[in-house]
């Protein structure tokens, strides 16, 4: 995700430059320092929004993004007012007080990622995590962030509230399966014990998208067909397993949108592996001289769906990409 940190005084900005310091020092991506405040007392190198922080906050509160401010908290509700819509899909926000003290998420903890990071943020500038998430604070399971570990989609969010309702009532929650160990992705079924009543339904994910692209491929314009790719063949994009590619490409800045935006891991792959990818491909002479391997898009696709899996989609070709599908094994397509 790209993190932006924004502050309101020079205080504020003292404890973004110790964040930006500590994240070169652990090889961590540090956030984007901004600054709104008529102080001349801020580094050069941080970006002033000529607009206020309702606006700033309006524009930048999109997937991918997690926002952290550095001030009071009310700040931050004042400035978001209006805007979170889903626990699921809302991007993660988080606050820091002016002395460093606290690190506080507020907004999307688990799903979004916002408590990690906030443990992440503390330790980095030995502050305390503030962490208010009842599952969390009580120490009982949290069906949302075992959905979000193990790749599995969440298919009626208001199944997360009952859940967590028993973890909390300290009665026992059951994860059952038909088969186990499964030899194919299977259904997880959270239920009561008590009265077996099935709480939430957890589905694995199906598909694996393979991506070649050029490099600095526009995002907008790979997000676009994508989109329109999964949208013809009848997939939805939170069936997505991974996106796939070779490992040249995987921090390509259209891949990093997608992975950021719709929270999709990325899997790459050397030309060595992908050249032993078990399949027929469509081979290309200037895929092959450009990148080692003949084909990108299908063998990624291929090896991140695992043993036994299949192509729906074989290459496709379109504004400097190709995108092919591979349907994870134990799937069947309708």
């Amino acid at each position: 995700m790209k993190k932006l940190a924004i502050c309101f005084s020079a205080n504020g900005a003292k404890i973004i430059e110790k964040i930006c310091k500590a994240c070169g020092e652990h090889d961590i991506t540090p956030p984007v320092p901004l600054a709104i405040t008529s102080s001349a007392d801020i580094p050069d190198f941080f970006i002033r929004p000529d607009t206020d922080i309702a606006s700033w906050t309006k524009a930048n509160f999109v997937p991918g993004n997690a926002l952290i401010y550095i001030g009071a908290a009310g700040i931050a509700v004042r400035a978001l007012s209006g805007l979170p819509k889903d626990k699921l899909t809302d991007c993660p926000v988080l606050v820091i007080d002016d002395a460093g003290r606290f690190v506080i998420p507020i907004l999307s903890g688990h799903a979004g990622g916002a408590n990690k990071l906030a443990c992440t943020l503390a330790t980095l500038i030995d502050s305390i995590p503030v962490i208010t998430t009842s599952s969390d604070v009580n120490d009982v399971f949290s069906v949302d962030t075992f959905a979000a570990e193990n790749r599995l989609t969440i298919t009626d969010k208001a199944g997360i509230k009952k859940v967590t309702s028993r973890a909390l009532e300290s009665k026992k929650v059951t994860l059952s399966i038909k088969d186990y160990p499964p030899k194919a992705p299977v259904d997880v079924v959270v239920s009561d014990e008590t009265d077996a009543e099935c709480l939430l339904l957890l589905k694995p994910k199906k598909y694996c998208i393979g991506l070649g692209m050029k490099k600095d491929k526009d995002p907008d314009e790979a997000e676009m067909f994508f989109l329109k790719t999964l949208e013809a063949n009848g997939i939805d994009v939170s069936d997505v397993y991974a996106l796939c590619t070779i490992d040249i490409k995987e921090d390509e800045p259209a891949i990093r949108n997608l992975r950021d935006k719709y929270r999709i891991p990325v899997l790459s792959f050397d030309s060595e592996l992908l050249a032993k990818a078990p399949g027929e491909f469509t081979a290309s002479e200037f895929v092959l001289k450009t990148t080692g391997v003949d084909n990108v898009c299908e063998r990624s696709a291929v090896l991140g769906a695992g043993t036994g899996s299949r192509l729906i989609l074989k290459k496709t070709a379109g504004s400097g990409m190709t995108i092919a599908i591979a349907e994870r094994v134990g799937f069947k397509s309708m």
